[in-house]
Parts: structure tokens; sequence; C-alpha cells
């Protein structure tokens, strides 16, 4: 069978598939997963109107490369270290942290998080990963499930009046086009890359 007619997600064809082996790799990757989100939470990218930040991009890639239950996993221990304390959130800092930042203004996009990376894990299993078209249309759900949660967070913490998609969506919809054309490029390249290596 090749490659390409396998289902499953990347971190489920590359390395041990079975025993402590397989435990291992999956414990390292959901700690290198939940670095990589931190990380990425910090990296900003000068874009007009505002600066492009990676967070969305790691979320819906780790996603779609661990798979849905992997990616779960990781996102959940992401969200734990980050209420613990530990300035892993792209507006975090060393004042504000924590559950107290967590249940501001990013607690819905924080929730979003969870559902994009779970749906992505879904629909990559399903070989949504493999092809341009599929990966954007699989990061456009991502986003959208980021965003509703977030926007609706927004309205019952600042109240409907307030200029709420101007606050959490308009401004970042150049970045996330950018990110989602990116990862669409991405994951199918990477899917080519281990079929090559494995022929």
């Amino acid at each position: 069978m090749s490659l390409a007619a396998t289902k499953g997600v990347l971190a489920e064809v590359l390395g041990p598939q079975e025993g402590a082996a397989l435990r291992v790799k999956q414990v390292a990757l959901v700690v290198l997963g939940i670095a990589a989100l931190a990380i990425s939470a910090k990296i900003k990218v000068p874009m007009w109107p505002v600066p492009i930040t990676m967070g969305t991009f790691a979320v819906l890639s780790i996603g779609a490369a661990y798979g849905a239950r992997l990616g779960l996993a990781t996102i959940l221990g992401y969200l734990l270290v980050g209420a613990l304390g530990f300035d892993v959130f792209a507006g975090s800092s060393a004042e504000k942290y924590g559950l107290t930042y967590m249940m501001g203004g990013t607690g819905g996009y924080l929730v979003g998080y969870v559902l994009a990376t779970v749906a992505l894990g879904a629909l990559a299993a399903r070989g949504w990963d493999r092809s341009f078209g599929k990966m954007a249309l699989a990061m456009l759900i991502g986003n959208v499930l980021i965003y509703v949660p977030g926007l609706l967070w927004l309205g019952q913490l600042y109240g409907w009046d307030k200029p709420i998609l101007q606050w959490g969506l308009t401004p970042f919809l150049v970045g996330d086009a950018i990110k989602l054309a990116l990862a669409a490029v991405l994951m199918p390249t990477l899917w080519k890359l281990v079929g090559n290596a494995r022929a």
C-alpha cells in the first residue's frame, strides 16, 4: 500500500508505531508541541494593519500533524502550563499571566484553540492535509472555530455595544489569510517529502 493511500496523520507514520517506543514518541511530541506553541505565540511578524502572531498557525499545524487525540493532549498541556502562571501566551507578560490572563479578553480564543486543534486533527486523519485545496479549507474551518468563541467571549465580557469585530476579527484577517496559505502549502509538501523518503 502506498503512503499516499495510508490513512492517518504525520505523527502516526513517522517513528515508532507500537509498544513503549510509541509512548515515548507521543510524550516527546507533546512536550515539543507545547514548546512550539509557547515560542510561536511570542513571534510577531510586522504586517498591516497589525503584526502577525504565529500562535494560531502553530495551533492549527499541530492539530493537523498530530491528529485529534495527540493534538488535544498537546493543546490542553499548553493551556495547563499557561494556567500555572508561565508566560506562554501571545499577550501575556510578567505582570499579566496565568488564569487572570486566560479569563480576560483572550479566553474565548483559547477555547477556540481546543476546538480547532481537534477539528484539524480529525480532518487531517481523513486526508485533508495532503492537498492544497482541502488543507486550505481545513485551515479556514479551524480559524472559524477559533474566532466564533473568541468573539462571543469578547461580546459577553465587554458588552455587545462595543466594536467587537474591530477588536477581535477584522485587524487579523490579512495575517490569517497568509498563515492559511502557508499551512496549505506546508502540510502537503511534508507528506510528499515523507513519501519520497520512504519510496
